[in-house]
């Protein structure tokens, strides 16, 4: 019998689901993949066979955005079933933003997890809840099928305690209050798929930008994570589709002080309208702002990209230089003119883009005389999620 597993990627606003089943060797096969997205509005589920193509589109029924979140896990697991001719999938691996001190590498989910992974929900409320809902949804509909969490904090376990500190009383510090960093699972993949691209530079001083609606950096030497933009939440660093990034606490003090707004409302404020969507008024999507001639969308552009550029800058000096420079994520591998305009930004640090290269998509972006490489490197957090746990239960 084939060996396979189904990830679940679940947040506030998408559904995302992938079925891998184990080939021969270390390879994986994707049958089956797919989201649910605009869980606030229109919810349409998208689901496209291994060659990538269309084989099924249905709207998610719902009022709430938790009951669309529901529909839509419900449409996903009997859709796998259906396609696999009632066959049920091995294994279920989860995307867990948050795993705090506690998880390390990814764990097999039993009550005891389940209910340490809930109490994080308040360090990521934008995803946590929502993956907690997918597990007890799966736990009460098979009760025998092995869940395994894999977090998306857990790469940069590696950092230093200097760099994980903020400079608060050290009793905050020793209670949890710390910087975590996130998007490891990109991150992962992303490191151990370069050294097939780039060789022993792979192995040296790298910074990995990962650009989508979230976004954020991440500084690696000898392929651990030694930096990242992203602190105690998601929240931090990079601006994004709808959040701000880093910004002065002082700022949220005086939202508070004014007494026009409830905590709630703040957080709303800094997690959902802000960022892209916040400055340029017209949306997060980085494709409809670089169509637009509007001044905020332009401004909102310009702003992104001096976003990224600044936290390379910060990268390079966490790592005293840098040896290559990759593109990931959403934007990332999809935006040419974005990619050249950043590492224009970098030739300080020694970049110097391929035109023709980049704007051909090309694995490798620079030219002979760039003593930094640039690469394209798509990443694939679902086949990550996939081998942790399809090792997990092979142990």
């Amino acid at each position: 019998m084939t060996t396979t597993v189904l990830t679940l990627n679940s947040g506030s606003s998408s559904l995302k689901f992938s079925v891998f089943a184990e080939a021969t060797g270390s390879r994986l096969k994707l049958q089956l993949r797919g989201d649910a997205t605009d869980l606030g509005g229109d919810t349409r589920l998208r689901v496209e066979n291994g060659a990538r193509e269309l084989i099924r589109e249905r709207s998610v029924p719902g009022k709430s955005r938790a009951e669309r979140q529901a529909a839509a896990l419900d449409l996903v697991l009997d859709t796998v079933s259906t396609e696999a001719g009632g066959q049920l999938f091995s294994v279920v691996g989860h995307r867990v933003v948050h795993g705090g001190d506690i998880f390390m590498r990814p764990v097999g989910i039993d009550a005891d997890t389940l209910t340490s992974i809930r109490e994080l929900s308040p360090l990521a409320p934008l995803h946590q809840p929502y993956a907690v809902a997918a597990i007890e949804t799966i736990m009460q509909r098979y009760t025998k099928l092995p869940q395994i969490a894999c977090f998306d904090t857990a790469f940069h376990q590696t950092q230093s305690d200097t760099a994980r500190r903020y400079g608060l009383p050290r009793e905050l510090h020793d209670a949890g209050i710390k910087r975590y960093g996130f998007h490891g699972l990109s991150y992962e993949f992303v490191a151990r798929a370069l050294p097939a691209l780039a060789g022993p530079v792979a192995d040296r001083r790298v910074i990995i930008a990962h650009l989508g609606n979230g976004a954020s950096l991440c500084a690696l030497n000898g392929g651990q994570s030694v930096a990242t933009t992203m602190g105690f939440t998601p929240l931090d660093g990079l601006i994004m589709g709808t959040r701000c990034g880093a910004l002065d606490p002082g700022v949220v003090l005086h939202l508070l002080r004014d007494g026009t707004r409830t905590v709630e409302q703040v957080e709303a404020l800094l997690y959902d309208q802000s960022g892209l969507l916040g400055v340029s008024g017209i949306s997060s999507d980085m494709r409809e702002l670089q169509a637009s001639t509007d001044k905020n969308a332009v401004e909102a552009v310009d702003l992104f990209c001096d976003s990224v550029a600044r936290g390379i800058g910060a990268m390079a000096a966490a790592l005293s230089g840098v040896d290559a420079l990759v593109f990931t994520g959403g934007i990332g591998e999809n935006s040419a003119p974005l990619r050249e305009r950043i590492c224009r930004a970098c030739e300080w640090l020694g970049v110097r883009v391929d035109a023709i290269a980049n704007a051909a998509g090309r694995a490798c972006i620079t030219n002979g005389a760039s003593k930094v490489s640039a690469w394209v490197v798509p990443t694939r957090e679902d086949e990550m999620i996939a081998r942790h746990a399809l090792a997990y239960i092979a142990r």
